[in-house]
């Protein structure tokens, strides 16, 4: 699928309270210090919450980059796509190199959420028409528990219809 760029400050806040990051992660168990193992464990963890059928998942994370790397297999295109949503949309990643196997499929496009947004304006920037907001929610979803919890710096997948 490739590389996706996300906002560093954005995101779930795995680690912690509210100032707490992915490089910041606990210190593994046994006193090692692999901060970067520690932080790509917990975003394994978060995506393999998100019941998306993946296989195999393997994460890495690189702290002084904010690159994560997945690798595996997705059931679908949209598995795949949800699973780099789900790394990408944590608190100080920057990136996400999807490199899951998936069948192929055309691949959707993503919107960047800013103040102000909402997933009915999203839905009429994309397709027109305001009332298709569900597709979006429907498609980031479990990340979206609700069409009105969206925040900025948030990355969304925009299906095509």
């Amino acid at each position: 699928m490739g590389l996706l760029s996300f906002i560093k400050e954005a995101g779930e806040k795995l680690f912690g309270g509210s100032s707490a990051h992915a490089s910041e992660a606990p210190v593994a168990a046994g006193g090692g210090t692999d901060v970067n193992a520690a932080a790509a464990a917990a975003i394994k963890t978060y995506i393999e919450t998100q019941n998306l059928g993946l296989t195999g998942l393997q994460v890495t994370y690189a702290a002084d980059t904010g690159v994560v790397t997945l690798a595996g297999s997705a059931p679908s295109q949209e598995a795949s796509e949800k699973a780099s949503l789900a790394a990408g949309n944590v608190a100080n990643v920057t990136s996400v190199d999807n490199n899951l196997e998936a069948p192929a499929a055309a691949p959707a496009q993503y919107h960047d959420v800013v103040r102000g947004d909402t997933l009915s304006a999203i839905s009429k920037k994309y397709y027109g028409d305001a009332n298709k907001y569900n597709a979006i929610f429907e498609a980031n979803k479990p990340m979206l528990t609700s069409p009105d919890k969206i925040y900025p710096g948030q990355k969304l997948r925009i299906p095509a219809l």
